[in-house]
């Protein structure tokens, strides 16, 4: 009996140590009619800076083209086709799962943190990790990140299951 309540102990301690995740604010009004009070919360998108924040940043949709790019993994290996683009400020990629999944982007070293917070702010919904999109898992699933508001600049990238294997590409911005 003491060896369960050791290990249920330890299996919290492990549990509580992987809750570490910021849960974002809540922003909660609350509206009165007549008796009824009703009341609205509303959550900040997974990703987005919070409001208020030093140095938020404000998603920039995109004005210009969308680019296509196919995530694959199949008898040639893992890969991007086209693995490497060239783009204009202002354009879009959308990374579409052909095979071979579960795929993601994931910004590579990203230094200059007003770069960084833009990229991030133009990364919608749920982030697998920071400067990296959720995975993609069915295919014809497709993810999509614009480029509005990003400096020019050349963008290296990777699919973070298939990194080892060389699933790898570049966007540049003129």
């Amino acid at each position: 009996m003491r060896f369960y309540g050791i290990a249920v102990l330890a299996g919290a301690a492990v549990l509580g140590a992987c809750g570490g995740e910021k849960q974002p604010v809540a922003d909660t009004t609350a509206t009165t009619t007549g008796a009824a009070t009703t009341t609205a919360t509303t959550t900040p998108e997974a990703g987005a800076p919070a409001a208020g924040a030093a140095g938020a940043v404000a998603a920039a949709p995109a004005t210009g083209t969308t680019h296509e790019v196919k995530m694959i993994g199949d008898a040639k290996g893992y890969r991007f086709e086209p693995a490497d683009i060239t783009i204009k400020q202002g354009d879009a990629v959308k990374w579409i799962m052909v095979s071979g999944g579960p795929h993601n982007v994931a910004f590579l070293n990203l230094t200059d943190p007003t770069t960084k917070a833009q990229i991030n702010a133009n990364m919608p919904g749920q982030h697998m990790a920071e400067d990296s999109s959720p995975l993609l898992m069915n295919p014809n699933e497709g993810y999509t990140v614009s480029f509005a508001k990003v400096p020019a600049g050349k963008y290296d990238y990777d699919c973070t299951p298939h990194a080892a294997m060389g699933m790898k590409g570049s966007i540049t911005v003129q």
